[in-house]
């Protein structure tokens, strides 16, 4: 199997085995809480995308990663994470502007998601980030969907 191959199998069983999870476990017991608690433990694992910075840490990767990569990744994972963080203080706080800051994360967010799945020429480099893609982003692919799902349900509101 080549690089390409053993990637598409991993990315497409993460993604399944998170959807399983989601599905069977997750939705059902989320479905119980209030629209603030649901979005809070969803965007919980985004506040850990500071992570993606490992993508500019030559030494980390097989070899370093294309540059525009490292960059869009890497700082688009921050930023991701940054409005993660901020997205729960304000739904902690309850403030009127909270549920505006968790559409902007997400959409913000997913589009970094996207941008950074797009760019295949940095498969090869990877090395010890490998686990990123294959593992955190179909995570974090899943819960996005899931806060959009909760943000597009208008029957909650924010409590």
């Amino acid at each position: 199997m080549d690089i390409y191959t053993v990637f598409g199998v991993q990315f497409a069983l993460s993604v399944l085995i998170f959807v399983l999870i989601a599905r069977w476990f997750v939705s059902p017991w989320l479905a119980s809480l209030s629209l603030r608690t649901a979005l809070m433990i969803l965007i919980l694992p985004h506040a850990f995308r500071h992570i993606g910075l490992s993508f500019l840490v030559p030494t980390l990767n097989a070899e370093p990663l294309p540059a525009f990569f490292a960059m869009t990744a890497g700082y688009g994972d921050l930023i991701s994470a940054l409005l993660a963080i901020v997205a729960l203080l304000v739904l902690q706080a309850g403030t009127r502007v909270a549920l505006p800051f968790v559409w902007l994360f997400n959409i913000v967010g997913l589009l970094d998601l996207a941008n950074a799945l797009r760019q295949a020429e940095a498969l090869t480099a990877f090395g010890p980030t490998w686990f990123i893609p294959t593992f955190l982003v179909p995570l974090l692919l899943v819960t996005h969907v899931m806060i959009f799902a909760r943000l597009l349900k208008r029957d909650s509101v924010v409590a």
